[in-house]
This record gives structure tokens, sequence and C-alpha cells, in this order.
């Protein structure tokens, strides 16, 4: 199986949907997706995730299945006292390595950037959820990796349409990468592709292999590079 993770278009946050850029990099994303012989397409309930999903839904004709779990992470203050650059993940994890403190640590949620931080709650209940996401697509969480309980013909291909932060912090947790690293690695543009596979054959310890990784050429090749903005 593979997993196609898609970040939306470029946002007009207040009003949650897509400028008129977002618009055309989701219409040039889908033109890409076209070869891929889609099987599912999942998104985020949210506004610009929807819009981006639906223009890929329209081009190969299949429906929109909803994960809510994989809106947009939060992040604050959950005492009211002051975080880092309020809380950003993003800007922690370059703070954190300017300090030299370790990124690939596992107790992340206990240091003093998390531990009071809205999004280690945020990043606990995807870790949960994508689990039972996966059970339920056929790769069951056994420790680190994944028992796949049945023998794929060939690949099966879903596209789950979602944002940066529930994109980073799903795919932290299935490739065993910690939050922090995660978003210090991996800083996805509008409508990149990020691509995980697990293996085809039945059976324990199946380990996820990154696939692609933050392709945006659909929007950066010939006349559409100025669709690429961060």
């Amino acid at each position: 199986m593979r997993i196609i993770f898609i970040r939306h278009g470029e946002p007009d946050y207040e009003r949650d949907c897509l400028t008129e850029i977002g618009r055309e990099q989701a219409k040039a994303v889908a033109e890409r997706l076209c070869n891929e012989e889609i099987d599912e397409l999942w998104a985020s309930p949210l506004g610009r995730a929807m819009e981006t999903a639906r223009e890929i839904s329209d081009k190969i004709n299949m429906p929109i299945k909803t994960l809510d779990f994989m809106q947009e992470v939060d992040w604050g203050s959950t005492d009211g006292k002051p975080l880092y650059a309020d809380g950003h993940p993003w800007e922690i994890a370059d703070e954190m390595a300017r300090q030299g403190i370790n990124l690939n640590q596992t107790d992340w949620k206990e240091s003093p950037f998390f531990k009071t931080n809205e999004v280690t709650a945020c990043v606990e209940k995807i870790d949960i959820e994508i689990d039972k996401w996966l059970d339920e697509l056929g790769y069951k969480r056994e420790g680190y990796y994944y028992y796949h309980k049945v023998q794929e013909e060939k690949h099966r291909t879903i596209v789950l349409v979602s944002h940066g932060g529930s994109s980073a912090a799903a795919m932290g947790h299935i490739l065993n990468i910690p939050f922090p690293l995660m978003c210090a690695l991996l800083h996805i543009e509008f409508t990149g592709i990020n691509i995980i596979r697990f293996d085809r054959k039945k059976g324990p310890g199946t380990l996820p292999c990154i696939e692609l990784g933050n392709d945006g050429k659909h929007v950066t090749e010939g006349w559409n590079h100025r669709l690429f903005k961060k």
C-alpha cells in the first residue's frame, strides 16, 4: 500500500479556503495524480483541505472520504505561562537545534517546550487515530512496526489531503520519527507530495519506507513556477 500525503494549496487562513494561487496549485496536483491509479481519496474536513481534495476528486471522478483527526494541529500554552514562539512547533524545533538539544529524543513530550503545549495533545491524538485508520486498511501496529493482515497483488494507492502539522505528526508516527525532528526535517510546501509505501507481503515487521519527499514539481516546472509560494 502507498499513502500519498498532500498538503493543501496556498490558503486564506482567515476564511479557511484557498487563494487564487492555491486553487491553481490544487488543479496542478490533481492533474499530476491522474496516472497514480488511486484507490481511495481522503481529506481533512477543514475548508482548505477539502477544496484541494475536490479538485482531485473532480479530476479522477472519485468521492472524498473524511478523516476528522487529520485537521491541522493547534499550539499554545495550556497553563497560561508563556512558551517560546507561542508554542509554534517549527520555530521550537529550530530553537532546540540552536541550543544543541537532541531532536531525536523519544521523551520530547516532557520537554519544557512541549509539556504544556497544546500541540502535544494534538499529536498524541493523531498517533492513536492514524493507527486505527491503518488497521482498517489492513496494517496493525505492533510495537514500532506493522503487521500486514493480507497479501496484496499490487500496491493500493491512498491519497490523503491535509495540513503541514497533521501530516508531519502522522508520518512521524508511522516512521518512528519524533515530532520535533519531523518538524525540522520536513517543511511541506503547498500541495507538496510525500509518499510512504508499506510492504505488500503478509506478515509482521512491515517497515514503511519513504518513496517520495516534499515533491512540488507540478507547481515549479515551466509556467507553473509562480504557483510555488511559501
